[in-house]
C-alpha cells in the first residue's frame, strides 16, 4: 500500500494530482488545511492511499533473499494487515467514496466540506442526500452536464439545511429594538454601527444608540463619538430596568440599537440580570454576534453559555480573516437559529451584508456551486 501526501492552494487542485498520479482507484483517507509548518507547500493537504489490496512486493535487491516458506508466511501477514487497514478506511468517516461505490464526486465534495471544517456528521449527511437528490433527476447527456447537475443537488441540499433572517426587529413591533450581545472582541460595536448606517439613517428612521458596555474603559465613549458622527442619539444606560425606562421614554423613534458588554465564557453571570431582561422581553430582537475566526468547538461552547440571553439570530463577523467558514454552517444547522447578516472588515458601513444561502454556499464551496443556486 501507497500513502501520499500532496498539497496544492485548494482542494480541488490537491486531488487533481493525487488522482493524476495514482490513478482513479486511489482512496481518499483525508484532507484538511495543510500544518503550518507544511503551509508553504500549500493552503490545503489531501491525503490517499493507492494498492490497497493485490498490491505486489518488490523484489529484493543485495542480501539474502529470505526462505521461501517464510517470505509467504510474511507475505500473508502483510495482506492480512492491509486489508484490515483497508477495512478500517472503508468505514472511515474519512472515506466517503465507498459510501456510494465510489462515486468521485461525493469524495470531492465530502473532501471540500472537511476542508472547510464542516462538522463530519454534517458533511457525511449532505452529500449523501445530494447523491439521492442528483439520481432522481433524468440521466445527464455528457460529463459536463453531470457535473453540472451535482453540483446544483449538492448547493440546494446545503440550503435546505439552514435559514437566513436578515431584518432587524421582531415582526411588525415598534420601535424595532435589537440587542446586540457576544463575547468580547466579537464585533459588537463595530455592526451595530453599521446596522444604525443601513438600516436607519440610509433608510432615514430616526435612529437611537443606546450603550450598556460600561465595563470596558471608554467603550461608551467609543459608540458616543459614533453617534456625534452619524447625528443620531446617544445614552448610556447601566442597568436593566434604566434600559426599559428608556426604551419607554424613546416610543417616538423607528430603530433602537443597544450595544452590551461582551462577557467571556467564565464572566456570563455577571451579564445574568441583563440576560433575564432580555429574555424576558420579547419584543427585543436578541441577535448574538460571533467571530467567524473562532476554532468550532470554541463557537459551540459560547453559543450555548449565550443560550441564557435568548438570542433568535446569529450574526457573524470577521469573515475576512477566516478560510474555514465550515463552523458557520455547523451552528446554524446545530442550533436551528437563523442567520442575519455578515461583516468581513472594519468599513463602515460597506464590510456590512445580509445573509443569504448563496453568500454562506460560497464561503464554503466557492463562486461556482453560488453560481449555480442563484440560477
Amino acid at each position: 500500500m501507497r500513502i501520499k501526501s500532496y498539497f496544492a492552494r485548494t482542494v480541488e487542485d490537491a486531488m487533481g494530482q493525487a488522482r493524476q498520479e495514482l490513478g482513479a482507484e486511489a482512496m481518499l483517507v483525508q484532507s484538511r488545511r495543510a500544518p503550518p509548518e507544511a503551509r508553504h507547500l500549500g493552503e490545503y493537504e489531501v491525503v490517499f492511499a493507492a494498492g490497497m489490496a493485490g498490491e505486489s512486493l518488490p523484489a529484493a535487491s543485495g542480501g539474502d533473499a529470505p526462505a521461501p516458506g517464510r517470505l509467504a508466511e510474511e507475505v500473508g501477514e502483510l495482506k492480512k494487515q492491509l486489508e484490515g487497514m483497508r477495512r478500517a478506511l472503508t468505514k472511515s468517516a474519512f472515506a466517503p467514496a465507498q459510501w456510494l461505490g465510489g462515486a468521485p464526486e461525493v469524495a470531492e465534495s465530502y473532501a471540500q466540506l472537511a476542508a472547510h471544517d464542516v462538522a463530519p456528521e454534517l458533511a457525511r449527511d449532505i452529500v449523501q442526500a445530494a447523491a439521492s437528490r442528483a439520481g432522481r433527476e433524468s440521466r445527464p447527456a455528457d460529463a459536463g452536464e453531470a457535473r453540472g447537475l451535482w453540483q446544483a443537488a449538492l448547493a440546494e441540499e446545503i440550503e435546505t439545511r439552514f435559514r437566513v433572517e436578515a431584518v432587524l426587529g421582531v415582526g411588525e413591533n415598534r420601535p424595532r429594538v435589537v440587542a446586540l450581545v457576544g463575547p468580547p472582541g466579537a464585533g459588537k460595536t463595530s455592526s451595530l454601527v453599521k446596522l444604525a448606517v443601513t438600516y436607519g439613517l440610509a433608510c432615514r428612521r430616526p435612529v437611537l444608540l443606546a450603550s450598556m458596555d460600561t465595563y470596558r474603559v471608554a467603550a461608551a465613549d467609543q459608540l458616543r463619538s459614533y453617534a456625534a458622527i452619524l447625528g443620531v442619539g446617544f445614552q448610556v444606560v447601566e442597568t436593566a430596568g434604566a434600559l426599559a425606562q428608556t426604551l419607554e421614554e424613546n416610543q417616538g423613534k423607528e430603530l433602537i440599537l443597544i450595544d452590551t458588554p461582551g462577557c467571556g465564557f467564565a464572566e456570563l453571570d455577571r451579564g445574568s440580570e441583563l440576560a433575564r431582561f432580555l429574555a424576558a422581553r420579547h419584543e427585543i430582537d436578541t441577535q448574538l454576534v460571533l467571530s467567524s475566526s473562532m476554532k468550532s468547538a470554541d463557537l459551540s461552547r459560547v453559543i450555548d453559555g449565550y443560550e441564557i440571553f435568548r438570542p433568535g439570530r446569529l450574526l457573524f463577523t470577521k469573515l475576512d480573516e477566516t478560510t474555514a467558514p465550515g463552523p458557520i454552517l455547523n451552528e446554524t444547522v446545530r442550533t436551528g437559529k437563523p442567520l442575519s447578516f455578515f461583516a468581513a472588515g472594519q468599513r463602515i458601513p460597506e464590510d456590512l451584508e445580509a445573509a443569504t444561502p448563496a453568500r454562506l454556499i460560497e464561503l464554503i464551496l466557492g463562486n461556482g456551486l453560488a453560481q449555480v443556486l442563484a440560477a
